[in-house]
């Protein structure tokens, strides 16, 4: 097992991807290329980010990789704004993935000041 997998913040991040996953498959196939890849991709960054930095000499450089989590998970909250003044996500997903996105937020933004406190 890597490192990475046992922080909890990557395991919420890959909850979270997943629920995207689950949310978009419901968006029109014309959106295969647009908004349903955004999301996915930004959804599958947060995690991908933790890990990434998770291999850094420096904590400080830890700490960017989670600046950019945290980035790409504030797109996705941007795009589910989007997805539901569409009509493509239901107010119950759109406010699942938001409660989600609270949390990871938190998460993230806790390992990033701890990050940071001992650099």
């Amino acid at each position: 097992m890597f490192g990475f997998e046992k922080l909890e913040v990557w395991q919420k991040a890959i909850e979270f991807a997943d629920l995207v996953y689950s949310a978009t498959r419901q968006f029109p196939a014309d959106e295969r290329f647009g908004l349903t890849n955004q999301m996915r991709r930004a959804a599958v960054s947060i995690s991908s980010n933790i890990a990434e930095g998770s291999g850094r000499i420096s904590r400080k450089d830890f700490a960017r990789f989670i600046e950019i989590a945290t980035g790409s998970l504030y797109e996705v909250i941007s795009q589910s704004h989007v997805g539901k003044n569409q009509g493509f996500l239901s107010p119950d997903d759109f406010s699942l993935l938001y409660s989600a996105a609270e949390e990871q937020s938190r998460m993230l933004s806790g390992l990033r000041r701890a990050l940071l406190e001992d650099a």
